[in-house]
């Protein structure tokens, strides 16, 4: 009985000092090595240089047109130009504008029939990236042409309806008035 006793204590010891010792922290199971960030930079940078590309295929074909290269990305050439005005819509005007939208093959996405009327609170409100520099290199009654790549359209999401994943797209813009928001009422 006493040796019964005795092994019972022993077990007992053992079980207590190895439950009671401080365990590890457990490790995770994956490490993030950054090859997913790296391949998806390297997989837009392709995306990118595919649709400068095809821009500058255009730009080229078209050789009696003068395209300007923006600082921000984008191509543009003035299809109705004003050179008596000077003024340029800033942060806070209100900018008046139609415009359409083509593919890069000239097929139209939306016609200016479709987005006509369209207002913009200059730097106050969210559309397009290209659009939001465009309109403030443009002056009051001129027409411009714009080629944006995706990323200064649309996208990797489009629009949800018929401009698509990473689509490039050709914006003809007609610049129709700016105000001061704080002198839209007065005519």
């Amino acid at each position: 009985m006493f040796k019964k006793f005795v092994f019972f204590m022993v077990l007992a010891l053992l079980t207590l000092t190895v439950g009671c010792q401080q365990q590890q922290a457990r490790r995770p199971v994956s490490h993030s090595s950054g090859a997913f960030m790296k391949a998806s930079v390297e997989r837009n940078k392709k995306l990118i240089k595919n649709e400068e590309t095809k821009i500058d295929s255009i730009i080229k074909s078209n050789t009696n047109i003068q395209y300007i290269a923006s600082k921000k990305g984008y191509w543009y050439y003035y299809d109705k130009k004003n050179t008596t005005d000077t003024l340029r819509p800033k942060k806070g005007d209100i900018a008046f504008f139609d415009y359409e939208i083509k593919d890069l093959d000239g097929n139209v996405i939306y016609s200016d029939l479709e987005l006509k009327g369209q207002s913009y609170r200059v730097d106050k409100q969210t559309i397009i990236t290209g659009l939001q520099h465009g309109l403030k290199l443009m002056r009051k009654n001129e027409t411009v042409t714009f080629l944006f790549p995706s990323h200064m359209a649309y996208g990797y999401h489009g629009d949800n309806r018929r401009i698509g994943t990473n689509e490039p797209i050709i914006c003809k813009v007609t610049l129709t008035d700016f105000r001061p928001e704080n002198k839209l009422n007065e005519q």
